[in-house]
């Protein structure tokens, strides 16, 4: 028990180095400010931005709150380690150890967000996959890949919303885009954008050969309306076709699904999820936004004028994780050396031991 109770003492060292750093009293006051403002008989005027302060609200103050609940549960459990030894009962003794190792996840958890300090990492994020080279097991691996992810964020407590996809020809997809909503979505999700690689034996063609295929993750923040830029609506040709889905009576009769080219990028976006034209349009430049204040920061500029597109090429030697099938079982991050030998947990959504090696080396 010794050993434990100097865990313990170590956490709650950090976790003090922690509250300084994100500065409760300071968020706080802001929480007392936008508190203010959603009292105000005015605040529903513009509910777009009644609803970004409304989510604002509701980090900040779950934030203050873990903050909280951890130092005090930290605070507690040391307590109960000056009571426990090794002579106590076993049944007390194991129920302790239950009770620190449960705390012990939760603290990796909020530690994990102290690296969380990027400008839009506190936004949901919009997920993008692109089927690269690799024919069907490309498409087939990109639906795996949004599986994946769909998976992640259930297992997260976030919400996911499929808003565009497009299904491969034979199997899996063509391309598909989510929207992943929770408190620091992006500030997770960002270290996953980058060309994924799988390699295993084809179940798509007779003689069962292996077979490498790749795949495009794109994440981008949602960028909310006060942070967004001017897009000069002449440089968007907007196109209006029938949403894909079931057929019978769920066969789209109207056209809603919109799709957005930005003319001097040849930047294209699209969105069919919704049920209206207007829904997916708004949802649709949700996604242009992100991706040209992307395409800005990257390329360092400050006006709209001043970036070009410029196209990633998804093949061999541009990977950032490969997935292993066969002949052995392994999944590689080649950034941080980081690796799993559960290629069917990582598939099902078990992928934060790679998104937290990639935080702590940033």
């Amino acid at each position: 028990m010794h050993q434990v109770k100097a865990e313990l003492e170590g956490i709650q060292v950090l976790i003090k180095q922690g509250l300084a750093n994100v500065n409760l009293p300071e968020k706080k006051k802001e929480l007392e400010k936008l508190n203010y403002e959603i009292g105000q008989p005015d605040f529903w005027n513009d509910p777009q931005k009644a609803a970004e302060i409304s989510q604002k609200v509701s980090v900040i103050a779950k934030n203050i709150e873990t903050w909280e609940k951890t130092s005090k549960d930290a605070s507690e459990l040391l307590e109960m380690s000056e009571e426990i030894s090794d002579d106590s009962d076993p049944k007390e003794a194991q129920e302790f150890l239950d009770m620190v190792e449960a705390f012990k996840k939760n603290w990796r958890t909020l530690e994990i967000s102290t690296f969380l300090g990027g400008k839009y990492d506190g936004n949901n994020a919009i997920l993008s996959i692109h089927a690269g080279t690799g024919g069907t097991d490309a498409q087939d691996f990109g639906s795996m890949l949004m599986r994946m992810y769909l998976r992640y964020a259930e297992r997260s407590g976030f919400s996911a919303e499929v808003l565009d996809k497009s299904d491969g020809d034979e199997a899996g997809i063509k391309s598909c885009t989510i929207l992943i909503k929770g408190q620091f979505t992006y500030g997770y999700l960002k270290g996953e954008s980058g060309v994924h690689r799988l390699v295993r034996l084809s179940p798509f063609n007779s003689k069962n050969t292996r077979e490498t295929s790749f795949v495009l993750v794109e994440v981008l923040p949602e960028i909310t309306a006060s942070q967004e830029i001017k897009i000069n609506p002449d440089d968007l040709r907007i196109d209006v076709y029938r949403s894909s889905g079931a057929g019978g009576q769920n066969v789209q009769k109207t056209s809603t699904a919109v799709r957005i080219t930005h003319l001097p990028t040849n930047i294209v976006v699209a969105c069919q999820n919704e049920r209206s034209q207007l829904q997916n349009k708004e949802q649709a430049m949700k996604i242009l936004t992100a991706k040209l204040v992307n395409l800005m920061e990257q390329q360092q500029a400050k006006e709209l004028g001043g970036i070009k597109g410029e196209k990633v090429e998804m093949s061999w030697g541009h990977q950032i994780r490969s997935y292993v099938l066969h002949p052995y079982k392994m999944v590689k991050d080649h950034r941080t050396d980081y690796e799993e030998s559960n290629p069917e947990a990582v598939l099902d959504g078990e992928i934060s031991g790679f998104i937290e090696a990639e935080l702590k080396k940033k």
